[in-house]
């Protein structure tokens, strides 16, 4: 009678060492992992209660009142004034600039080679756009304060050496990548045979992108967008360097701004005594920041999160 090797009863003694071995490994595998995700997330939470101490140690000598309705900005001054709606307005001016010129070429350029641009073509544009985003921001900033801030005043007289226009236009740019990239994956992902449903109805390469592949790839790109919205609001070295240092209230382009970050720079050279009020300005800067990108965030959250329930 012959025995099968491959049913005969294995030696349990002989694979215990090795069981008790995985065991202990992917203990040590799970407390590696555990160790980094608590790392992050106490980052971010020092950063966050760090925020919010200085940020009440600011409001308990400047009215909250103070904050949001005066109409100037500053606090290096003698005569103090900590309107924050002047740095905001600035902000949001070089942001609204910059999303202007990032989000319809970058998503243009993630339509073009997803749908359009040859797999050859594709493997080869893709990274080259993607050198783009690891420029340095000091290098966009001289680009825009020397190279475009020239060419566009040639076209308009009134463009002062420092203004928000070519700082917005250089922001933009350099987001670019971050759009397209983000929402080329997302349109990437659309399943063939969406596409092919449509062909087959008999519409065209042009409606079956508007009409199907974008739509179906929406929550995606949203969130691309909303992510580089918040890098643009976040950004810091273009705009110190190109949109200037003067804190103006008014969404004037053609004029030197400051923007929040801007301003964060300025103080943390180092000319403002730690621990004083115009120190502690930086911190409700900061705050300020902080609840716009989370609010964000957010947004693109409940977005997707509906926008996917929608069409489950």
């Amino acid at each position: 009678m012959s025995i099968n090797p491959l049913s005969t009863p294995k030696d349990s003694s002989l694979w215990q060492p090795n069981r008790s071995l995985n065991k202990l490994v992917e203990a040590g595998v799970k407390a590696i992992f555990a160790t980094f995700a608590f790392i992050s997330v106490a980052t971010t939470i020092g950063i966050v209660l760090t925020l919010v101490f200085e940020t009440v140690s600011f409001f308990e000598k400047v009215p909250i009142g103070r904050f949001l309705t005066e109409t100037q900005w500053t606090p290096l001054f003698a005569n103090q004034q900590f309107g924050i709606m002047v740095l905001l307005s600035a902000t949001l001016l070089t942001s609204a600039i910059a999303i202007a010129v990032a989000l319809p070429v970058g998503l243009l350029i993630a339509v073009c080679l997803s749908e359009y641009a040859p797999a050859g073509l594709r493997k080869w544009l893709k990274p080259a756009l993607e050198i783009l985003a690891g420029v340095p921001t000091v290098v966009f900033g001289y680009f825009a304060l020397l190279t475009v801030t020239p060419f566009l005043q040639t076209f308009i007289p009134g463009l002062q050496g420092f203004n928000a226009l070519s700082a917005g236009i250089v922001l933009g740019i350099s987001i670019i990548p971050l759009v397209a990239s983000l929402s080329e994956d997302a349109i990437y992902a659309v399943p063939q045979s969406l596409r092919n449903g449509s062909y087959a109805l008999g519409a065209t390469k042009r409606e079956t992108i508007v009409s199907v592949v974008l739509p179906a790839a929406l929550s995606g790109i949203v969130a691309s967008f909303i992510l580089s919205i918040s890098r643009a609001i976040g950004e810091t070295m273009i705009v110190t360097i190109a949109a200037g240092q003067n804190p103006r209230l008014g969404f004037n382009p053609l004029v030197p701004v400051q923007t929040m970050t801007a301003y964060i720079v300025q103080v943390s050279q180092g000319d403002t005594p730690a621990g004083s009020l115009a120190y502690n300005t930086i911190f409700a800067v900061g705050m300020t920041l902080f609840l716009i990108t989370l609010a964000l965030n957010i947004f693109s959250y409940w977005f997707v999160r509906r926008f996917r329930e929608k069409y489950e």
